[in-house]
């Protein structure tokens, strides 16, 4: 007598997926993504550049200063209140150290990865 065999089954993973479908869930994307996408430039963009000198010019002009005098003022009144903590000057020194060196910095470094 004679028994009938089954097909052979699709080699499956671990996990029971079959090894096709594992590999079509990886080349599929990559596939899409390099035909599909187009090549992109680090720094070409010039998109934003009129708001990013606004604003860089804002900080380190007359809002730079604004901002300063502003947390020197808050410093100033909170020292009025009766309770000195060092925080009440460092923090407007902080600031004014912040906006007058610290835009260029980021500009540069900003500049320098991309």
């Amino acid at each position: 007598m004679h028994t009938p065999s089954l097909p052979a089954a699709a080699p499956r993973s671990a996990r029971g997926k079959p090894v096709l479908a594992k590999v079509a869930n990886l080349a599929l994307p990559i596939a899409l993504a390099a035909l599909v996408g187009g090549t992109a430039y680090a720094g070409a963009d010039t998109t934003f550049n009129p708001a990013l000198t606004m604003f860089t010019d804002f900080l380190e002009g007359s809002g730079g200063k604004i901002i300063t005098v502003l947390s020197l003022a808050g410093g100033l009144i909170a020292l009025a209140s009766g309770r000195f903590a060092l925080g009440q000057v460092a923090v407007p020194v902080g600031v004014g150290i912040g906006v007058g060196t610290g835009v260029p910095i980021v500009t540069s470094v900003v500049t320098a990865v991309i």
